[in-house]
């Protein structure tokens, strides 16, 4: 079928272009490619109806946003318990530090001792894993009766967990205010009370920030696809300016170019008239600087003479053309005279020549 059988209008055009640049950002298709291929155009216009910005189909888009909520609230209650195991391994670090510098009160130490006791056990016993018959027995042939015999007493225990509370709370109110002077400086010559205020608010700023954040990293990925476009069309439309500007110098090269000749010629003619009329100069300077008047003027009655001679000498032999024409009228008569002529002629020397030779010998 010929692609010139479906055209998309204007407001189908823009439509597909945005769908291109945001929902199918690898097609990078400029008005003139969508043009010369309108069933393309019409195909991606079907695709976009089925798929999301971020170019995944609608039903796998929906399984991943399930997915991703569930991942939040898992990784939620992972970051719970391990900001509350942190939160205590710390409490215990701190109370290592203190009992070499100074001497603790008895409480205290019952305290951590206690905490400290319920957490190996506690873990311990997370490393046995549930006991099952058939399974290879425990390292050191542990059981977990073995291990809950080591747990602190019950009274201890709930002693301990009811100062726990207060012990992690204390704790993470610590870093919230760490936290919020880092986020602003200023308010670390704030009250208690102003802090905890600032702080109810702190998550709904860094989550704002946050958002901030995606939108600017968005707005900067929509802008560098703009830019390739861009890029891309400048670079088509400088290629046809060069190919324009090519054409141009061609043209206007060979209409010109004769125009260019003529002129060049011109000018060498008028140089070389130029440079004869100075050699006549130099040569007139030369003749007038070698001879002086009255030598021009012998020489001026010397080839006037010469110039008689030479006269009367081309009327002579014009006469003698014209008797020589004359004698060339009689034809072959002519030159058999001619010939009897010349020997009579030469016979007649050769007498002569003998009678002088004779008459030398005789006197």
């Amino acid at each position: 079928m010929a692609s010139g059988d479906f055209c998309l209008p204007g407001e189908g055009m823009e439509i597909l272009q945005q769908v291109c640049s945001k929902q199918l950002p690898p097609c990078n298709l400029n008005e003139e490619d969508l043009l010369h291929n309108p069933y393309f155009g019409k195909l991606l216009l079907s695709l976009s109806q089925h798929v999301d910005e971020s170019g995944l189909s609608l039903t796998l888009a929906k399984e991943q946003a399930q997915a991703q909520k569930e991942v939040r609230l898992h990784r939620t209650a992972w970051l719970r318990s391990e900001i509350l195991q942190r939160v205590i391994q710390e409490l215990l670090v701190d109370y290592y530090v203190k009992t070499q510098d100074t001497n603790l009160i008895p409480e205290d130490k019952k305290f951590h001792e206690t905490l400290e006791q319920r957490l190996l056990v506690t873990e311990l016993t997370r490393l046995l894993g549930p006991s099952q018959e058939g399974e290879m027995p425990s390292l050191l042939g542990l059981e977990k009766a073995d291990l809950l015999e080591l747990m602190p007493p019950s009274e201890d225990f709930v002693w301990m967990r009811a100062r726990l509370q207060l012990e992690v709370e204390e704790q993470l109110k610590k870093k919230c205010f760490t936290l919020l002077c880092y986020h602003d400086p200023s308010s670390d010559t704030d009250s208690e009370t102003l802090k905890a205020a600032k702080m109810w608010k702190l998550a709904e700023v860094l989550v704002s920030e946050k958002q901030q954040c995606q939108d600017t990293k968005s707005q900067q990925k929509e802008r560098m696809v703009l830019l390739e476009k861009q890029i891309a069309t400048f670079s088509q439309v400088l290629l046809r300016c060069l190919a324009l500007l090519h054409r141009l110098l061609q043209e206007h090269r060979l209409k010109t170019q004769s125009e260019l000749d003529r002129i060049n010629a011109q000018y060498l003619e008028i140089k070389c008239s130029a440079m004869v009329l100075k050699l006549r100069m130099e040569e007139l300077k030369i003749l007038s600087d070698t001879y002086t008047a009255e030598k021009v003027e012998v020489h001026r009655l010397i080839r006037d003479r010469l110039e008689g001679a030479i006269r009367l000498q081309e009327q002579d032999m014009e006469k003698s053309q014209q008797v020589l024409n004359t004698y060339e009228v009689l034809g072959e008569e002519f030159d058999r005279l001619v010939k009897e002529y010349t020997q009579l002629k030469q016979a007649t020397e050769n007498k002569c020549w003998a009678l002088q030779e004779f008459n030398k010998a005789y006197h």
